[in-house]
């Protein structure tokens, strides 16, 4: 027989068309908003009349205040649009638009596709006015997904207006992408005062400076504007980027410029490096552009084909690396040449790392490969595996990085290379190094534990804080002799650490912990070494940039071993409520083998 809650579950009366749950829950959506929205259409039973232009559109206010706080004030507060039967003018929008609304607000349901562009960005207007979040992100989404050259002038108009951070970006970063098209579109023309301006001031606004200069002009033709705004307005061009042909002839033809001006950019084009001039670059945010689908090539390094494959894991001492031979001549590196120039603040690659070998190197980048600027210098930091270098935003063309030491041999060794733009939050300090906000003492960002004994190689590392016992989870070394030491994967400015200490009995330890750059010079943060320390340490210090953390233990009191179970920096905010982080807490449990250890 038939259970009767899977008969229900599976049931459907095929003359209404009606699914029955089987715990008695009863969902009739459709029929709801399908009810209501016959309502609107026949105007029955309306006690509300809105007029858009020639349009009168009849309503019932209950609804509507249901629906929208906006509404419900409008409706039956204290003006006299509350009173029964009132005709309420709307203004700032079109028949179409204001009746798309209405049947949002009755059913729920919008087909933005079948809406011309106008009314969609007038829905978009009203969604905001009277503040319908999930309809305006909605059609956000939609125009997000539709932008083209001929719309997205239109759409950064109406987003910039009612200040849609989302969409004002989505449609800069089409922009960004198809700036000589845009210009040339009926759409660029409809462009607000302050929309052109932010958009053509942008370093990311890539295309030909004469066609800018070009697109502006028209614009300021067709827009008919006064004299003093349309030369406030030619000041976002960058005569300096105009080729001397042009500004002798055209530019200094159309009299729109002063003489000093246009003389002061050929000053500027003849005695500045191009480097060194505000360019403007390609931006395509979030992605590596040093890939083959975007045109880039190794120029210069032994084995060119292995750099920009992609391939991060099929690598060893043979083959899946390009590499250039340490010198003291600074041109000998290697060297990525882009599709175009790009705007760049981000590179990240991956040093050979099968062993614990570490390297020096420097980052140059260049537009015409004969002016370069050094964009990060690590010359005299120790470096491993994965390197994320963060920088002030760069226009470039080509990439360069030469190694200066490697701990090993006398060869430069890069598996991987990846450059892009990057909108992630960052600090840097003065001298280019990464502050960093989360734990870069892990597994996940290449570091390693160089010293120490441990049951798991990096076990100090892994992020486990609960998983450790008398035999396993801990890195050691004996008092007296050797240390524990951490290799960050790059240099970082850090100011705090937090180790946990082996807490399963009430011994406690003192120590005292040295950072490093070069494995040479040693700064020491913290002296505990005559304190009595127990489970979670926190130790803050002077900013200052680190990449080997030498932590030595000396005092035990239950044995002759120092024991760290997990490590840190910077310092989580929390602390595991799991284990103890003071040194008079008790832990239940009692002293084992680890007096032998």
């Amino acid at each position: 027989m038939c259970d009767s809650r899977e008969f229900c579950r599976s049931s459907r009366d095929s003359t209404i068309g009606i699914n029955f749950d089987a715990l008695g829950d009863v969902e009739h959506f459709e029929h709801v908003s399908g009810d209501l929205f016959d309502l609107f259409k026949s105007g029955e039973n309306s006690d509300v009349v809105f007029v858009v232009g020639e349009m009168r559109f009849k309503a019932h206010r209950i609804i509507l205040a249901a629906r929208c706080s906006y509404f419900k004030v409008l409706l039956f507060g204290e003006m006299r649009e509350a009173r029964s039967g009132a005709e309420i003018p709307i203004v700032d929008t079109t028949p179409d638009a204001f009746h798309s609304l209405l049947e949002y607000i009755y059913s729920g349901r919008i087909c933005l596709a079948d809406l011309k562009e106008d009314v969609i960005l007038d829905l978009l207007g009203l969604a905001n006015k009277y503040d319908f979040a999930p309809l305006q992100t909605s059609i956000m989404a939609f125009l997000r997904a539709t932008l083209n050259v001929t719309n997205v002038c239109l759409v950064y108009n109406v987003a910039n207006y009612y200040q849609l951070r989302d969409l004002c970006f989505a449609c800069s970063t089409f922009v960004d992408g198809h700036a000589a098209e845009v210009m040339k579109s009926d759409g660029f023309l409809s462009l607000s005062l302050s929309a052109l301006t932010e958009l053509c001031n942008r370093d990311s606004f890539f295309a030909p400076e004469i066609d800018i200069y070009r697109g502006i002009v028209r614009w300021v033709g067709h827009n008919e504007v006064e004299t003093e705004v349309s030369r406030r307005l030619l000041q976002v061009v960058r005569l300096q980027l105009i080729p001397m042909e042009h500004l002798l002839g055209e530019i200094r033809g159309s009299k729109l410029f002063d003489p000093d001006h246009i003389l002061d950019a050929i000053a500027m084009c003849t005695t500045k490096r191009s480097i060194e001039l505000r360019q403007r670059g390609l931006l395509i945010p979030e992605e590596n552009i040093a890939t083959s689908q975007h045109d880039a090539v190794t120029v210069e390094g032994q084995v060119k084909d292995a750099l920009l494959n992609g391939d991060t894991e099929n690598y060893n001492g043979e083959q899946g690396y390009t590499t250039h031979t340490i010198s003291l001549d600074s041109s000998k590196g290697i060297t990525v040449q882009l599709g175009q120039p790009y705007l760049l603040n981000c590179i990240r690659m991956l040093l050979w790392d099968r062993d614990n070998r570490s390297y020096s190197y420097y980052v140059q980048v260049s537009l015409d490969k004969e002016h370069w600027v050094m964009v990060v210098d690590r010359t005299e930091h120790l470096c491993r595996s994965w390197q994320e270098l963060l920088f002030d935003p760069i226009v470039v063309r080509y990439v360069r990085v030469v190694g200066v030491y490697n701990s090993m041999n006398r060869s430069f060794h890069l598996v991987s290379f990846a450059c892009l733009y990057t909108f992630k939050p960052f600090r840097l300090t003065n001298r280019d190094i990464i502050v960093p906000e989360e734990n870069v003492a892990s597994i996940a960002a290449s570091a390693t534990v160089l010293d120490g004994v441990s049951r798991s190689r990096n076990a100090l590392l892994n992020g486990s804080t609960r998983d450790y016992d008398w035999d396993s989870g801990y890195t050691c070394h004996q008092l007296g002799s050797g240390c524990i030491m951490v290799q960050l994967a790059q240099s970082y400015c850090i100011s705090s650490m937090r180790m946990l200490l082996w807490d399963r009995d009430d011994r406690t330890y003192g120590y005292y912990i040295e950072v490093s750059t070069d494995q040479k010079t040693w700064t020491k943060v913290v002296d505990r070494s005559e304190e009595a320390c127990r489970s979670w340490q926190t130790i803050e210090f002077e900013q200052q940039p680190v990449t080997f953390i030498k932590i030595v233990g000396t005092k035990n009191t239950a044995n002759e071993v120092f024991h760290v179970v997990h490590f840190e920096c910077p310092a989580a905010l929390d602390v595991p409520s799991s284990s103890q982080d003071n040194s008079t807490c008790k832990h239940q449990l009692q002293p084992q083998s680890m007096d032998n250890d």
